[in-house]
């Protein structure tokens, strides 16, 4: 894995002018954390940059990024690889992954140095072991990207992770679903929106500086989770629409646990929410990967008898802000200001 250091002032900066901002807001209640606890604990060396989960036809499969992104793992309910399936297209960072009717995606799509001129999308078939590579390109420059959606029709989100400003929403310019992309490509995107981090701030606008690590969306449709390294976004989907649902609709946000770093979010079958992590560091052990129980129904509609139009939960309390907004601020300026430098991989 090829790494080096570089300085973020600018991203340092945009949190600062953040920071002033939602220090002028009022306070709001500060949500007390959901209960996480051991789904099961990772052993394989592998996995020490897990980087994207995805449960296709009831298995749970698991990948790295840059680095030790050739293979991944088939797990068994403990987090044991019952097997190692290599990628069958030479991968260049890939940082997320999910399932549709037998194909596992894998979201090639990372670029911290901001150079790439394509990035790819890599179907899978699990059991025969083939696969298709499908590249894409962005319609305003490069972008680092660690968070991938398939929708129920088989169309594609991609969710970038952005320093400074917010997390921009792409989807294939003719809205093909992913198995019928061209291949190799490369196919065009568009951006439909930006990341709807909100009530974080007040009017709903999204936060700066959020680093989108991972996205997954529910067996059933109806909640997509979007995760950040200190927290995880869940959103009401309506309609198989999952990009409508993360740029306009209002999220229940969830403190997830302190991890070393992560990166990887996925549903059970039943709507138990999984959270998982890199180690952190070649010599520290494998973190757990975390759940969430009955995660979905925490996004359950609710109708505004005065309106007659649905809301989540969030909205229904009033959990209008301010507090998260200076909780996504204090934790990048940790970061920022703790490092002053971020990991980039080739």
């Amino acid at each position: 894995m090829h790494r080096v250091w570089a300085t973020v002032p600018a991203a340092a900066a945009a949190l600062l002018v953040a920071a002033t901002a939602a220090q002028a807001q009022p306070s709001a209640p500060v949500p007390a954390p959901q209960n996480f606890e051991v789904y099961c604990q990772p052993t394989d060396p592998g996995l020490a940059e897990l980087s994207g989960m995805a449960f296709a036809d009831g298995a749970l499969y698991a990948i790295g990024d840059s680095g030790t992104d050739e293979n991944m793992a088939e797990l068994d309910a403990n987090c044991a690889v019952q097997r190692w399936i290599p990628v069958p297209v030479d991968p260049y960072d890939i940082e997320d992954m999910d399932a549709r009717d037998g194909t596992i995606w894998l979201s090639d799509t990372g670029d911290n140095r901001r150079q790439r001129d394509t990035v790819a999308l890599i179907g899978v078939d699990p059991t025969a072991g083939t696969g298709a590579l499908h590249r894409l390109t962005y319609p305003d420059g490069p972008h680092d990207a660690e968070a991938l959606i398939i929708e129920p029709d088989g169309r594609p989100v991609i969710i970038t992770k952005e320093f400074a400003g917010t997390s921009g929403v792409y989807v294939p310019d003719s809205d093909t679903p992913a198995a019928e992309l061209p291949s190799p490509g490369p196919a065009a995107l568009r951006r439909v929106g930006a990341l709807h981090s909100g009530p974080a701030t007040a009017g709903g606008a999204p936060v700066p500086g959020e680093l989108v690590t991972g996205a997954a969306l529910s067996a059933d449709g109806s909640v997509a989770a979007v995760r950040s390294y200190g927290r995880v976004y869940l959103f009401p989907v309506s309609d198989g629409d999952v990009a409508a649902a993360i740029t306009t609709q209002a999220p229940v946000v969830i403190p997830a646990p302190i991890q070393p770093q992560g990166e990887t979010v996925e549903f059970t079958e039943s709507g138990d929410l999984l959270i998982g992590s890199e180690s952190g560091g070649e010599l520290r052990p494998l973190p757990p990967i975390m759940v969430l129980r009955g995660a979905t129904e925490l996004v359950a509609p609710v109708v505004d008898t005065d309106t007659g139009t649905a809301e989540s939960p969030a909205d229904a309390a009033g959990s209008n802000a301010a507090w998260w907004a200076g909780g996504a601020v204090i934790a990048g300026l940790a970061v920022v200001a703790g490092a002053v430098v971020v990991w980039r991989r080739r």
